[in-house]
């Protein structure tokens, strides 16, 4: 399978999009959390890094560390999670890893062969 790489110039942009459009969102309050700081705490700094990774080619650890951030901020933000998300929420993610595995040998065969 090939790595995928890139110049360093395009992550440090899409570092900075990814951040101006944090602090649209947080300065905006347009998730209506509150004050900014409700904006920036670890749980939001998870999901942050973890599309930082998926933009980067990164898919299984951005998926992991965005799924942890958003679990423990549901958990903070609404004190008690739907008991059928509950349930569903690690197995999905779970499925989401492994569909990602499945399409990512499936393409890379096809780039091998031709």
């Amino acid at each position: 399978m090939k790595h995928r790489e890139h110049h360093p110039a395009i992550g440090i942009g899409l570092f900075f999009i990814v951040l101006g459009l944090a602090l649209l969102v947080a300065t905006n309050d347009l998730l209506n959390l509150g004050s900014t700081s409700e904006y920036f705490t670890w749980q939001t700094a998870l999901i942050f890094i973890g599309v930082l990774l998926m933009l980067n080619f990164r898919v299984v650890g951005g998926i992991i560390l965005i799924s942890i951030g958003t679990w423990f901020f549901l958990k903070h933000y609404y004190f008690e999670i739907p008991h059928t998300l509950e349930v569903m929420y690690w197995p999905s993610v779970i499925i989401i890893i492994g569909v990602f595995f499945l399409l990512t040998s499936l393409f890379g065969k096809k780039e091998q062969n031709s």
